[in-house]
């Protein structure tokens, strides 16, 4: 992905992923005050500010950033509510925010808060590592009580 910024094997998305998420016209349009090509400046404040915050939440209850390499299960749920804050920050540099991308923050947001609480469970195979070695063990609830949360976003 070259020419979109820094890739790293740490990241939930890179990039190129809010370029494919928005468009490219809209991508230059959002992130750059020229006009006429992507800032990759802006592109890598907005995505660096987007893991911050998921990392922030997870940070309560898991070692951050979680490695997607040992957890390739939650590569698609991490990235995709990322994705979703990044695409949200983006569209706050041109006002207003369409009410589809503020929705797809809010639920991220609500979802990553409910985590944060140990309301839900990341969705992975074996969990990744806890945020202390001397964290307490917590019961989790069952993949349906998970999915009657995320029903509820």
């Amino acid at each position: 992905m070259a020419g979109f910024g820094p890739s790293d094997a740490m990241s939930y998305i890179v990039n190129q992923d809010i370029v494919d998420r928005v468009g490219n016209d809209r991508a230059v349009q959002l992130s750059s005050d020229s006009g006429t090509a992507v800032n990759t400046n802006v592109l890598d404040e907005v995505r660096l500010s987007s893991e911050g915050e998921v990392n922030g939440y997870l940070a309560k209850r898991y070692a951050v950033p979680v490695d997607l390499t040992a957890h390739p299960d939650l590569d698609a749920t991490l990235s995709g509510f990322t994705l979703d804050i990044a695409v949200y920050r983006l569209m706050l540099r041109r006002p207003p925010v369409p009410e589809d991308i503020r929705r797809a923050y809010d639920n991220a947001v609500k979802w990553l808060v409910a985590v944060s609480k140990g309301e839900v469970i990341l969705p992975a195979d074996t969990p990744p590592a806890s945020a202390t070695a001397d964290a307490p063990t917590i019961d989790w609830g069952s993949s349906e009580q998970n999915a009657a949360m995320l029903r509820d976003l």
